[in-house]
């Protein structure tokens, strides 16, 4: 089962004394926007805990289907969905990070250093912002415009896919780079990525599992 944040379990007490309740509803009594609650909103609903009916709203999701649905889901771990990563160097240009993520039809790409770590991420979005300014994509290498760490989102093999599912939801990116840990000589952490998670795996997964039950 995935670990909850403490406004999500507040969001499960409200629905399971108030259901059907809108989710504007539930932002008031949270005192919160609609929008800052959208991606609590979206975890509960896709992990399996909540309902959404149209002009309804939302309601506590009964065991039975939809708990054997998440009970599947929970078993199925990152290693089991993850495709190949991109990966570009952080020497490398910006023209040549872009020509690579069109080569490889990827939404994002993940930089690593000389010694093969992750070092940065770059979306679709960082490179347009890139392109729409004065700096000059064939000289200036990808790692001064890409996202590092602590601020990289990631996932291991061993995680759920239901917990990766969640942080994609709620940091609303498309992708995760996934990595194995090591520490250095120096007790410094290191991360090698092994792996991406996308939201066309996810779809994939839950594609594969509907054909399963269709031909059971």
């Amino acid at each position: 089962m995935i670990e909850l944040t403490e406004r999500q379990g507040k969001i499960l007490d409200i629905v399971r004394k108030h259901q059907p309740i809108t989710g504007e509803r539930i932002a008031e009594i949270l005192d919160v926007t609609r929008a800052a609650l959208r991606p609590d909103l979206a975890v509960l609903t896709m992990s399996g805990y909540l309902e959404a009916k149209p002009r309804v709203g939302y309601t506590i999701k009964s065991e039975g289907a939809q708990g054997a649905i998440r009970k599947i889901l929970c078993q199925y771990r990152v290693k089991d969905v993850k495709s190949m990563p991109v990966v570009v160097k952080d020497t490398s240009s910006i023209y040549d990070a872009i020509v690579t993520l069109f080569t490889e039809d990827a939404g994002t790409i993940y930089v690593t250093d000389r010694d093969g770590y992750l070092a940065g991420v770059v979306s679709r979005k960082d490179f347009l912002k890139t392109t729409l300014g004065h700096i000059d994509i064939y000289k200036v290498p990808v790692s001064v415009i890409m996202t590092r760490m602590p601020n990289i989102i990631v996932t291991t093999p061993d995680e759920t896919v239901i917990e990766a599912v969640k942080k994609i939801v709620e940091h609303e990116i498309d992708s995760l780079p996934v990595v194995k840990k090591y520490i250095d000589e120096n007790g410094d952490e290191k991360l090698e990525v092994v792996g991406r998670i996308t939201k066309t795996n996810i779809a994939r997964l839950l594609l594969d599992l509907a054909n399963q039950k269709k031909e059971g």
